[in-house]
């Protein structure tokens, strides 16, 4: 044998025990950790599996709602949206609470649906977007509802530049103030949507319309100072 030969096996060897010891002390430690990362990402994949299936199931019942109010059955459906509220998975009781209120707003209780819509836009659990459509709502419902101070207050501050529902709110100060019989200032709010290349097309279309009668009562655009 080669002393290269010779110097390779003792080597070896001495790899050998080394490892042996190695795996003598820490073994039972190695086995351990082992077990708890196979245990944990077990853990994981069950309660992913868990929270995927309760979602769907509350994602489930919330179409049956829709699928009721659809088919005129509101009852029904505020029945389900009021349990999927307490007992709902992920966004779906915000969601819930939100469809309710549409549902009374539907049902023809509008001063009830107005303080369901105030009561989401007041409450920090919400997610942000959702308190924003809840004020809006709100607002636009109280156009026919409520005068036009109750309407400004609610809707003016989601009316500025930039703003992601000005356009809607826009129109909804611009119908109360036209029921007001405030012109001027109606013509000022519908000028803002037609001049907006961010508004929808529809709803320019609908600002272009209360433009024509603002112009039939006289309300030019440079009366109005626009």
């Amino acid at each position: 044998m080669s002393d290269d030969s010779f110097i390779r096996e003792v080597d070896d060897e001495l790899r050998h025990d080394q490892a042996k010891q190695l795996w003598d002390r820490y073994g039972n430690w190695v086995i351990a950790a082992a077990v708890a990362i196979v245990v944990a990402t077990g853990g994981y994949r069950g309660w992913e599996y868990y929270s995927k299936s309760v979602a769907a199931k509350s994602g489930d019942r919330f179409m049956q709602a829709i699928q009721l109010s659809d088919d005129g059955s509101h009852d029904k459906a505020i029945k389900i949206l009021n349990e999927l509220v307490n007992d709902g998975s992920g966004q779906y009781p915000a969601l819930a609470k939100l469809r309710i209120a549409s549902e009374l707003a539907t049902r023809g209780d509008i001063a009830l649906a107005i303080e369901n819509y105030d009561q989401i836009a007041a409450d920090n659990s919400f997610v942000e977007s959702f308190r924003l459509i809840a004020r809006l709502r709100a607002g636009l419902l109280a156009v026919d509802a409520n005068d036009l101070d109750d309407v400004t207050s609610r809707l003016q501050a989601l009316a500025g530049a930039g703003l992601p529902f000005r356009h809607s709110a826009r129109e909804g100060l611009g119908l109360a103030n036209f029921k007001a019989g405030k012109f001027l200032e109606a013509r000022k709010w519908f000028d803002a949507i037609a001049n907006d290349a961010d508004a929808g097309s529809n709803l320019r279309s609908r600002a272009n319309i209360m433009l024509d009668l603002l112009a039939g009562k006289g309300i030019s655009k440079e009366k109005a100072g626009t």
